[in-house]
């Protein structure tokens, strides 16, 4: 995209470097905006919830237990992340059952949409490892995956190389700050939006040769949804859970649900070795929707819960919209 001519009468300040301010930060510079992205944090953002996160690209599967604005935000940041990012993998993504959880398998076939069934001949053509696992899988093939932590110093550099400035270790507040002001602090605005809560999600990092994937894998689990997301270097993402705490910690009923549902859909996750495990606290309003406040110049961008990565390039665009034409989402954005 071509870089616009900057508008210096217009700086724009965003706080917070990860997902949600990274997007921001990316669309107002490329839309000609002078922008300054401020994160408390140093550059590997190892603090952040977006260090974390799954990083999947699937508002077709979200929409089981998700609200509709979550798939049609989601829709939307699809177009944006192909349009940005080219090299997104958009390899799609599976869901798989055991036959026990049967019932919990057409159910959720039947809640969501742009799948196709596949016999356990087509899913073996798809994903050879997982030959004889399973006797049939939903493939969702427009969905995508990013790796997190991959990804964001990508969006760095792309908000560098279109006129964006990003300073880390910058903990400044609004009302430091002249000009607009885009908050997406996360749970760090809680001194200005207390309804904010963290909800826990726990991962771990294994390490395998022995299996390979293309694509995202979910399968039914009487207490949530495992996934096992592929990552580079034979690496293997599995989460995640969604917790109603705010302790940092990974329990050991949450590792070994983990890991046993992990070895349940190929035994060779069972040598696979452990890298690391982690968790983030995920922002989330009482609703669990996300939400774009408007105090004048000031913004808060807030509320993403589990669809960080999801939905961050359409919240961008909604901001932008508002600021350059006055466009007002109703179903997003609050005049406060």
């Amino acid at each position: 995209m071509l870089q616009k001519t900057k508008r210096p009468d217009s700086p724009v300040s965003i706080i917070g470097a990860g997902i949600a301010g990274a997007w921001q930060a990316l669309l107002f510079a490329q839309a000609g905006h002078a922008v300054t992205l401020h994160e408390r944090g140093d550059e590997a953002m190892t603090d952040a919830t977006s260090h974390w996160a799954g990083g999947m690209l699937a508002p077709y599967c979200e929409a089981e237990v998700a609200e509709p604005i979550i798939s049609r935000l989601g829709l939307r940041s699809l177009e944006v992340w192909r349009r940005e990012l080219p090299d997104t993998p958009f390899n799609g993504s599976l869901v798989v059952a055991h036959p026990r959880e049967r019932n919990d398998f057409e159910r959720f076939a039947r809640m969501t949409e742009d799948h196709r069934r596949l016999d356990a001949a087509g899913l073996a053509e798809l994903e050879p490892s997982l030959e004889g696992r399973f006797r049939d899988a939903l493939f969702f093939p427009a969905e995508g995956h990013v790796e997190p932590r991959r990804v964001l110093p990508k969006l760095h550099e792309r908000i560098r190389a279109a006129g964006g400035t990003i300073k880390f270790c910058s903990d400044v507040t609004a009302n430091d700050l002249d000009g607009i002001v885009i908050d997406c602090r996360g749970l760090g605005a809680r001194d200005e939006q207390p309804e904010l809560r963290g909800v826990k999600g726990e991962m771990i990092l294994i390490e395998t040769a022995e299996v390979q994937l293309a694509r995202p894998v979910r399968l039914m689990h009487p207490r949530w949804p495992l996934y096992v997301i592929p990552r580079e270097d034979n690496l293997f993402m599995l989460g995640a859970t969604s917790i109603e705490t705010e302790d940092t910690g990974v329990s050991v009923r949450s590792a070994l649900e983990l890991l046993g549902a992990a070895y349940t859909v190929h035994p060779a996750f069972g040598e696979a070795r452990i890298v690391e495990f982690g968790s983030g606290l995920r922002p989330a309003f009482p609703d669990n929707l996300p939400r774009i406040g408007i105090h004048g110049r000031k913004f808060t961008v807030n509320g993403l819960y589990r669809h960080g990565f999801l939905i961050a390039p359409a919240l961008a665009e909604l901001t932008l919209a508002y600021v350059e034409r006055g466009q007002i989402d109703n179903e997003v954005m609050q005049c406060l």
